[in-house]
């Protein structure tokens, strides 16, 4: 199982000496890869809406003090060396779909093949109308058919799609990505469409437990998760367990209340131990990575966390 961790890109942690320094201290702890995540522009965060807090607000303080994902993965690949740089997530219709392909590649190669391209529909409506020209009720659409697109790019000599949203006939992208077939990608979501995008085109399942929603934050409800997957994986026309399980965590500890709604012990509440007994549950049911977010408003605190949570619980599993 991999480990990994949200680099926090928001407020004063965009300073790059200071998610620079982040960064390398994971790598040098032996984390896996590092998360980063998906805003252009951001409305007034002060009204409620965030899928998955369960005040509807953002962790994060001034969350609309933030760097472009795609630049600050290439930065990021320039500055590590080991570690995996996981896209977490892409809002796939943010950007036109060959653009994002090329950007994407290039990544991977500067990377030596260390991307992987978490992808997802976006869920902030005010955004999208800032930045998308595809509408927002057709993003789950425009996903599909632009993930299809990065493939076909990545992968044909002379590519060509005459889709609804994407047309394309022949062009050249080159170099190609590092990886074969292409960077592995890991669909977030949790949403019934999500799950049907995850065994339709990915590589992996990639949700958060903690969207108020479409809760997977216990035990019986990520099961649950699993077997619908599962269930749509086959009627896909692919192998059951083709899709591969990873999941993301929020908050941990005692910043998550004890017992969900549905009755059960909530996911990474409690002690070091029961986190511990956590991560053990979810590598039998077959998850193979798991990130944290260790987000404090100093880096001391965040890299104090990380050496710490690595010392407590992920050197027990």
């Amino acid at each position: 199982m991999q480990f990994g961790f949200n680099l926090p890109n928001t407020g004063a942690l965009v300073a790059p000496r200071v998610f620079a320094r982040i960064a390398r201290e994971g790598e040098a702890l032996g984390y896996d890869y590092l998360t980063v995540t998906d805003h252009v522009v951001l409305p007034d965060t002060a009204e409620p809406g965030y899928p998955y807090s369960e005040s509807g607000a953002f962790y994060s303080q001034d969350s609309a003090q933030r760097h472009e994902m795609l630049t600050l993965a290439a930065y990021l690949a320039a500055i590590t060396s080991k570690l995996r740089i996981v896209l977490a997530v892409l809002v796939v219709p943010h950007r036109p779909a060959v653009l994002a392909a090329k950007m994407l590649a290039t990544i991977d190669v500067l990377s030596d093949g260390r991307l992987t391209v978490g992808i997802g529909a976006g869920w902030l409506k005010a955004e999208f109308d800032a930045v998308v020209t595809t509408p927002f009720a057709e993003r789950g659409a425009v996903t599909d058919e632009y993930v299809a697109a990065f493939r076909t790019l990545w992968t044909a000599d002379t590519p060509k799609i005459d889709g609804r949203y994407v047309h394309y006939d022949g062009l050249v992208l080159a170099p190609k990505p590092v990886q074969h077939p292409h960077p592995p990608i890991w669909v977030g979501g949790e949403s019934g469409p999500s799950l049907r995008r995850a065994a339709r085109l990915g590589d992996a399942w990639y949700p958060i437990g903690s969207n108020n929603a479409h809760l997977l934050d216990t035990l019986p409800r990520y099961q649950a998760g699993v077997a619908r997957l599962r269930q749509l994986t086959a009627a896909a026309g692919r192998d059951p367990n083709a899709v591969a399980l990873t999941y993301r965590v929020k908050r941990y500890g005692d910043a998550v209340p004890p017992t969900a709604s549905d009755g059960n012990r909530r996911l990474f509440s409690g002690s070091d131990a029961d986190l511990v007994a956590d991560i053990r549950a979810l590598r039998d049911l077959g998850v193979i990575a798991i990130d944290f977010d260790f987000e404090r408003p100093e880096a001391d605190d965040i890299i104090a966390e990380m050496r710490s949570f690595r010392e407590r619980v992920l050197a027990k599993v």
